[in-house]
């Protein structure tokens, strides 16, 4: 039974969070921007270092119900729609149905940080990451047009901040993917700007403005080992061990680095 009351609760807070708003905002105190400020801290906890996503979508509703302005709020819980997206099961037709609604919900909060904010660097990035979601659940050849977008939010994100590693992350993620059909069949569609080296190139930025990050060092390898650089991509994989965690994710992206660097161990 509560588990099925955990799961009823992510699909409320998924598929109506207005509702959920409602329901938080009549228990918060007055509006004070102290509390504000509490109530993000609380779900950046959560987030990033428990990983307990709908604790942390809570905190942030609750912290949205005393500012709906709030740029950071909004592109916050964006991105705690698609870290939970990402973890939803999708055996099922429904299944499949709901991860899709939680990544429109990240691409509508993603939408409404911009709209409250322009220039913020953060949620052009998070609008590319649901986008992008969204398309690989479609299928990247059939969302064109989202690709397009990303590359374009994802350019902007680095114009208005130069260090922002996420924007450079993604933006590698973006010319690996595009990348894998070749050139000659990506041209007439609009996508022949993307190739591994600008992915690498990407990548290795991100790396260096944040450098403790696994992902970004495993997909950087990734993109080494198609281009047969090797060593490249052995002095990734090498550091990954000695990385600390920051991401829910790490334990697996370590067991795949640790399974790629077997792999090539002998290549040169």
């Amino acid at each position: 039974m509560k588990a099925i009351s955990r799961l009823f609760s992510l699909v409320v807070f998924i598929l109506f969070p207005q509702l959920a708003h409602s329901g938080i905002a009549g228990l918060l105190p007055p509006q004070d921007s102290s509390n504000v400020r509490t109530y993000l801290d609380q779900g950046n906890e959560f987030s990033e270092r428990l990983f307990k996503n709908q604790s942390a979508l809570q905190s942030y509703f609750a912290a949205l119900a005393l500012e709906s302005n709030n740029d950071e709020i909004l592109w916050r819980i964006s991105r705690t729609y698609v870290d939970l997206g990402e973890h939803l099961p999708i055996g099922t037709d429904e299944e499949k149905r709901q991860q899709l609604a939680t990544y429109e919900m990240a691409l509508e909060y993603a939408n409404k940080a911009l709209a409250v904010d322009p220039r913020c660097s953060m949620a052009y990035v998070r609008r590319a990451i649901a986008n992008g979601r969204i398309a690989l659940f479609k299928g990247v050849w059939e969302s064109l047009d989202l690709v397009k977008q990303a590359k374009t939010d994802l350019e902007r994100a680095i114009e208005l901040d130069a260090a922002n590693s996420s924007a450079y992350y993604v933006l590698g993620r973006t010319h690996a993917k595009v990348s894998e059909r070749p050139r000659i069949v990506r041209w007439p569609l609009g996508l022949g700007w993307a190739s591994l080296d600008d992915a690498v190139e990407k990548y290795e930025q991100a790396i260096a403005l944040r450098p403790n990050f696994i992902r970004y060092r495993l997909d950087c390898a990734r993109a080494y080992v198609e281009l047969d650089e090797y060593e490249k991509a052995r002095a990734h994989l090498t550091s990954i061990p000695t990385l600390p965690t920051m991401d829910e994710d790490d334990d697996q992206f370590r067991k795949e680095a640790t399974e790629l660097l077997e792999r090539i161990r002998e290549k040169d």
